[in-house]
């Protein structure tokens, strides 16, 4: 134990991330390759077993074995703990499990939760954590009732409720894990496309779970503080501006297509088309057929996965608030602003480049394994693109590659799924020794630039 606690306090806060993540993934995929999780009682291999863990702890979705046909009620059981915990962070369980225990909560172990969460003070860590815990619980039991509604009728009380139960966890934590493929085919929820109910709550889950808790808690508070923080506001600016922009383009490009809107009347049309916004916000689920939308929708996809939820979100991608700041750099720069200014507010340099940062890492990630996919599983540009950005996205959308995926494949979409959770900056800094500030400043000198 004395070992194990020395561990943690020569590590950083980065490094206390990455590794905790990856055990969690380590532990999950032994589990899942054992025989008493399978429906026939045949160990799973262990590369299919360590993907559907990782697909789980970073909340994707993707998979490579048909989840309802593959495993049995244990082996879903630790894909949903699995989901959970990957969705709260397993700092989260850690603080609460040594709030019942009535531990003491370290500094250290303060600073990873405030790594985790992405805060700035370090002041009410165990406070947010509880805080975010009961919010969590209390959006996902509303969840299951509301799905149960629907799924107790069709399925009966036991299949209903677990249904509702798995449902609506995975959707909250943006997982994407289904139980209604058949044994041959991964169906989502395509066979409720015309549900009023099942399409409204899913989707609400998806955007409560992808706006970032933080934001929740500052909404649920908002009643007596009546004031938000430049975060939320972004948050909630970017989010609605891509859902209702990535409603409308879906609609006009897939109105009259046969494959997926073009025979549905107006109302289901309007429908999916939202719902198809909403889930490239890293959420995985689908009630029309990703490999029949047209080229155009299929990248505005990719453009709305690779963007992904929001900070302190159970999301991936490069989050919505570093979209806004480098777009809001752009634009700044292009009206002669030597400052990023929104709302009023003023967002600091050092913000900026850390986003620029992070987008660019991403889009290295994404396109160095797109370029090996298209090689190693013999595919076009766009659904090596397509699976990647889903991947980092997390968001478990596919055109059908994933279950077909070569070793190398499946292990390349692996770490591109655990990259996009956990974050391309965080794996850097956790690998890097050092992060000292040279104790020197270089002469200044202009490139010609543009």
């Amino acid at each position: 134990m004395n070992g194990q606690q020395k561990l943690f306090n020569r590590c950083t806060a980065s490094q206390i991330l990455v590794m905790g993540f990856a055990g969690t993934i380590l532990i999950g995929a032994l589990l899942l390759s054992l025989p008493i999780s399978t429906e026939d009682g045949q160990s799973v291999s262990f590369i299919d077993a360590l993907f559907t863990a990782t697909s789980a702890v970073c909340v994707t979705g993707l998979v490579v074995v048909n989840t309802a046909a593959t495993y049995n009620t244990f082996g879903e059981g630790v894909i949903l703990t699995l989901i959970q915990v990957g969705g709260l962070g397993f700092m989260s369980f850690a603080t609460l499990i040594a709030v019942l225990l009535r531990k003491k909560i370290s500094v250290k172990e303060r600073i990873v939760i405030q790594e985790s969460f992405g805060h700035h003070g370090m002041g009410g860590m165990v406070r947010l954590v509880l805080n975010v815990v009961v919010i969590t619980f209390i959006i996902e039991g509303i969840g299951a009732f509301l799905l149960a509604l629907r799924w107790v009728p069709m399925y009966g009380w036991k299949t209903g409720i677990y249904y509702a139960i798995f449902h609506s966890v995975s959707a909250f934590n943006n997982a994407g894990f289904d139980l209604f493929g058949g044994k041959d085919r991964f169906v989502s929820l395509m066979g409720f496309v015309g549900d009023p109910l099942i399409n409204f709550t899913v989707a609400a889950l998806i955007i409560l779970g992808g706006i970032g808790f933080i934001v929740i808690v500052e909404l649920y508070q908002y009643r007596w503080r009546k004031r938000m923080s430049l975060h939320t506001k972004l948050v909630l600016s970017v989010t609605g501006i891509l859902l209702a922009a990535g409603t409308l383009l879906i609609l006009l490009i897939e109105w009259s297509n046969p494959k997926t809107l073009g025979s549905q009347p107006w109302p289901v049309k309007m429908m999916a088309a939202a719902f198809q916004a909403v889930t490239p916000r890293t959420a995985g689920y689908n009630t029309i057929d990703m490999a029949g939308m047209y080229p155009a929708t299929q990248f505005l996809m990719i453009l709305l996965m690779v963007i992904g939820a929001s900070p302190s979100s159970t999301g991936g991608g490069i989050k919505t608030t570093t979209f806004a700041a480098i777009i809001l750099a752009v634009w700044g720069m292009i009206r002669g602003h030597q400052d990023c200014v929104t709302y009023k507010r003023r967002i600091p340099h050092e913000q900026v480049y850390r986003a620029l940062t992070v987008t660019v890492a991403a889009l290295t990630l994404i396109i160095t394994v797109t370029m090996i996919l298209t090689i190693t599983e013999k595919t076009d540009v766009l659904m090596a693109l397509f699976e990647t950005s889903s991947a980092f996205g997390t968001v478990g959308l596919t055109l059908g590659l994933t279950p077909h995926l070569s070793v190398i494949g499946k292990l390349l979409i692996t770490f591109t799924m655990f990259a996009g959770r956990v974050g391309p900056l965080t794996i850097a800094i956790a690998v890097a020794s050092r992060r000292d500030k040279p104790p020197y400043r270089h002469p200044e000198e202009q490139p010609l630039v543009g």
